[in-house]
């Protein structure tokens, strides 16, 4: 392969090591024996690549090997050249596109491969052929640990991304897929996936929230800084508030002070907005306190929270930790803008700089984070009895404690850096009981199949007539499904939704992330969440919905199943890879490899359009028949337009008869 140097770097982090450094960069690809792999701080050569053991101590400042000998002392036919793998897939990790850049990290990663450099030595064959051996592929997930196995299924996965730079391919996609199923087989458990309708609902009901308060947001501003500076001009200063006993810090002392709430808020044309969100349709606005402004902003933070969870794959306490400025957007040469939020994973410090993909219509959420954070931290200044911290004065946290002075629990001397617990999504719906419509959280029979086609083993809290409990973690494997599952969902309008929603996100993810450093759980979860959807998808082709050009028999000879009714042997198959899918324009192909005819993006050659009979391998989806009549009305209308003679209108007559022959295909098939 063409070695480029310019991609080629070690990225550990010691003080040691820079561009001058001897080990910088290997002179060639694959590393010649010779390479010099680790020096110490004075450039000492320690281990070179052609070492049986090489010696990380330097750079971990303690013992550390990465010891080969696992492998050689196996003593079979095919063990030298595994170890010859391992130390390329090393030295991968050292020099190549996001190289590791501490020894723990590439030691960690060495150790989580181990079980496959053995397998591969005890069945005789070489690491790069395991991908030609479904049998052995198999047995791997037996060989790792439960808290090992999702993140070598991710190491095998990048490997794969990178095949064509790294030279070799250990796992192809449909190793990958067999691999994540049988890690997904022997899970104890598994996180609920929230039926695309409720999810819907929910995102939409934040959605409104944060667009009404994005339109007031002025007016709350100016209306909590007068209520604040009432009582500055009241006692002197808010400390002098806390001085003058409990009396003037609990909600009703401001109506006692001062006018009742619902006076300031008609006054600065909140009312409606604060009623609409914090009291049931019909209370008058005497309901209304000082506290419900509080209660207002607070319900902001956590729908903000909510959003956010929804569409970036994070856990919840690592969205609590979100500061301000959490939100950068990139300008990406292949992908356009790309927006990602940062902040301290809890997993590991040295990810302080991980980032998490995220939508595009999460500014506006962390717009309104950032504006209620601010005027709490702005009130907190207020009272000299409360240190702050220089960093958190710049960067505050979006999520910050009540620190007005009718808020209960503002006087309880808690220091500044002590964070608030986290709600529940649950809690959060009971103390809001006006966010959404228990109704539309309400479980249907369409709701239950979805949930149980992506998690079979649903408990009994999950049936039909019972509101869906919806769960902080749940919003993670539902974002990763979501990216893309949407063909999983037969709703024209829901699945369209499905992927405007996740459609940036779903891009990265699933096309590459070498320009950001991506959170390496967020990343996990989206590529095991991709191997099972896709077996999912291949399960479905058994049903009516998929329709063969020539026929229920060549359909069946396709998918390998003798009967429409053997689910158990085509799932069996799908997990081994022995059916592959693609999903197309009119339905889907089971060819195995590449498409050299453009498959995904034309049907001239799916539906037979060049005159030579449909694709053998093509499957039709009969819930596609509205899209394709929409599409076939479309190539007529270029075709009036286009120049007669021209490849353009030929091009388009092509579609044009493969259009119709599809939906001929699929009327027959509905007969």
């Amino acid at each position: 392969m063409d070695f480029s140097e310019l991609h080629f770097a070690l990225g550990m982090d010691v003080h040691f090591v820079s561009p001058e450094s001897e080990n910088f960069k290997p002179k060639t690809w694959p590393p010649t024996s010779d390479c010099i792999v680790v020096t110490d701080h004075a450039g000492k050569v320690i281990s070179r690549y052609g070492d049986p053991i090489w010696d990380l101590s330097p750079w971990a400042e303690r013992r550390m090997n990465l010891n080969f000998r696992i492998i050689s002392n196996l003593n079979t036919a095919t063990s030298d050249a595994c170890v010859d793998m391992a130390k390329l897939i090393c030295a991968w990790w050292l020099w190549g596109p996001r190289s590791v850049n501490t020894a723990g990290t590439l030691n960690r990663r060495f150790t989580q491969l181990i079980p496959l450099f053995k397998l591969c030595a005890r069945k005789n064959i070489e690491v790069s052929d395991l991908y030609r051996h479904p049998e052995v592929v198999d047995e791997l997930h037996s060989g790792f640990s439960s808290s090992s196995a999702q993140s070598a299924l991710i190491l095998l996965h990048v490997l794969y991304e990178y095949r064509h730079a790294f030279g070799h391919t250990i796992l192809d996609k449909e190793g990958l897929r067999r691999l994540a199923n049988n890690i997904s087989r022997h899970e104890r458990s598994q996180t609920a996936y929230i039926p695309p309708r409720i999810w819907l609902y929910q995102v939409n009901r934040l959605k409104e929230f944060i667009d009404d308060y994005l339109v007031c947001a002025d007016r709350v501003a100016d209306c909590y800084n007068e209520c604040i500076s009432l009582y500055i001009d009241r006692f002197g200063s808010l400390d002098a508030i806390y001085e003058s006993g409990e009396r003037n810090i609990d909600e009703f002392s401001f109506s006692r002070n001062f006018e009742p709430f619902s006076y300031y808020a008609e006054k600065h044309n909140l009312l409606a907005t604060v009623m609409k969100w914090t009291l049931k349709a019909g209370a008058p606005k005497e309901k209304l306190t000082i506290l419900s402004l509080s209660s207002y902003m607070t319900l902001a933070s956590r729908v903000g929270m909510a959003y956010l969870l929804n569409f970036s794959l994070m856990r919840v306490d690592e969205a609590w930790k979100l500061r301000i400025g959490c939100l950068d957007v990139e300008n990406d040469p292949q992908f356009g803008a790309i927006y990602t939020l940062g902040g301290i994973t809890t997993k590991t410090i040295q990810d302080s700089d991980a980032r998490w993909v995220t939508s595009p219509s999460t500014q506006s959420a962390v717009t309104v984070l950032t504006h209620v954070a601010t005027l709490k931290m702005n009130t907190a200044l207020k009272r000299s009895s409360i240190s702050i911290p220089k960093d958190l004065i710049e960067k505050p946290w979006l999520h910050l404690r009540q620190y007005e002075p009718w808020a209960p629990g503002t006087w309880s001397g808690e220091k500044f850096q002590t964070r608030p617990a986290y709600p529940s999504y649950l809690s959060l719906l009971k103390s809001n009981p006006v966010l959404f419509d228990l109704k539309e959280l309400t479980i249907t029979e369409p709701d239950l199949e979805y949930a149980r086609l992506l998690t079979p083993s649903l408990g009994a809290s999950y049936n039909v007539g019972k509101v869906w409990p919806l769960g902080w973690h749940q919003l993670r494997r539902t974002g990763a499904v979501n990216m893309q599952a949407s063909g999983l969902v037969s709703d024209p309008s829901v699945q369209y939704q499905l992927k405007h929603a996740t459609r940036s996100m779903s891009l990265y993810y699933g096309r590459g992330h070498s320009r950001v450093n991506l959170d390496p759980v967020a990343y996990a979860t989206y590529v095991k969440t991709m191997y099972e959807v896709l077996s999912k998808e291949i399960t479905r082709l058994m049903t009516p919905r998929f329709v063969s050009p020539y026929g229920e028999s060549r359909k069946q000879n396709l998918l390998n199943i003798v009967s429409t009714s053997d689910a158990k042997k085509l799932a069996s198959s799908a997990r081994k890879g022995l059916v592959s899918w693609k999903e197309t324009l009119a339905g889907g192909c089971v060819k195995r490899g590449h498409c050299s005819l453009g498959g995904a993006d034309t049907l001239i050659h799916c539906g037979g359009g060049h005159g030579k009979g449909p694709c053998t391998e093509a499957l039709f989806d009969k819930e596609r028949v509205p899209e394709l009549i929409v599409l076939q009305s479309v190539i007529e209308e270029r075709m009036e337009l286009a120049p007669l003679a021209s490849p353009y209108h030929e091009s388009l007559t092509l579609q044009h008869k493969a259009v119709s022959n599809i939906l001929i295909t699929l009327e027959e098939g509905a007969l």
